[in-house]
């Protein structure tokens, strides 16, 4: 029991660099996109985390073993190159706070996901789940009143994430973390180099250091998860992450004077419900 209670201590530790480095990014982004076009972001954030991760992958084996699944990987970059796009570009339009709490229904995508290509049972509690998230969702939105293009773009961005996640499955059953990680980087370095030439704009000197923590953060913020749930369970770990809505929340209302309504907070309460019955419904299972 010790020993399990110090995994999970470990496995908070993790996770709260997982916090971190997700909000750097968050806020980071936001910067940047006043100085450069997402897609310019984007590949400064790819081409930066490839070197990175290059040196690990050559002492491991090197590029070509990881290149047996590349019609699979090619699939879901683009799919989760889609996704940054519109994630990136979210922030900048709605108040981060709803962005991420848009981002919380990204389970409930993989629910039906898995239920449609997976061959998952749908059942009753999972049927729940996903009403009451959704209804949370349209909480946020407010479709005919004070909709925003803003979270059109954050509801796409979550179901593109949830397509890259339900593949990933697949993937992961002959590829390591490493190897998606890195085919994921050098893949969009790829994927970008056009639209980012076709809106290059020379970054000003003080965009640099948030570049810096945009690749940076950007690939320890998938390490640390990574790391998170390979020393605990998922139905413990994942909750942890929770924190990351009040604490961009915080940070919006800190850093731009983001207010959100008592109907954003309603949704949000509703989404990250529904995520929580899906966790305890897993640990039962």
């Amino acid at each position: 029991m010790a020993g399990q209670q110090q995994q999970i201590g470990r496995a908070a530790l993790w996770m709260a660099g997982w916090l971190t480095a997700t909000l750097s990014t968050t806020v980071a982004g936001r910067e940047l996109t006043h100085a450069m076009s997402v897609f310019e972001l984007m590949m400064f954030r790819s081409v930066i985390a490839t070197l990175i991760l290059l040196p690990f992958v050559l002492a491991n084996g090197g590029i070509r073993p990881r290149l047996s699944q590349l019609k699979l990987h090619a699939i879901r970059n683009t799919l989760h190159y889609g996704g940054q796009y519109a994630w990136f570009s979210a922030i900048m339009l709605i108040p981060l706070a709803e962005v991420i709490a848009i981002e919380f229904t990204m389970p409930l995508w993989i629910a039906i996901l898995a239920t449609a290509f997976l061959g998952e049972r749908m059942t009753v509690p999972k049927v729940f789940a996903l009403v009451v998230g959704f209804t949370g969702v349209l909480m946020i939105v407010k479709p005919g009143h004070t909709a925003d293009t803003g979270h059109a773009v954050a509801l796409a961005a979550a179901l593109l994430f949830a397509c890259t996640v339900t593949l990933t499955k697949y993937i992961t059953r002959r590829d390591t973390a490493l190897t998606v990680i890195f085919m994921m980087f050098s893949m969009q370095s790829i994927l970008g180099a056009v639209p980012t030439y076709l809106t290059w704009v020379s970054p000003p000197v003080t965009a640099w250091p948030w570049i810096a923590v945009v690749a940076i953060a950007g690939t320890v913020s998938h390490y640390c998860l990574s790391k998170a749930i390979s020393l605990a369970d998922a139905t413990i770990v994942m909750p942890m992450d929770f924190l990351r809505l009040p604490l961009t929340a915080l940070v919006g209302f800190w850093l731009y004077a983001e207010g959100i309504d008592l109907w954003s907070i309603i949704g949000a309460i509703l989404i990250l419900a529904a995520n929580t019955i899906n966790l305890l419904k897993a640990r039962s299972a």
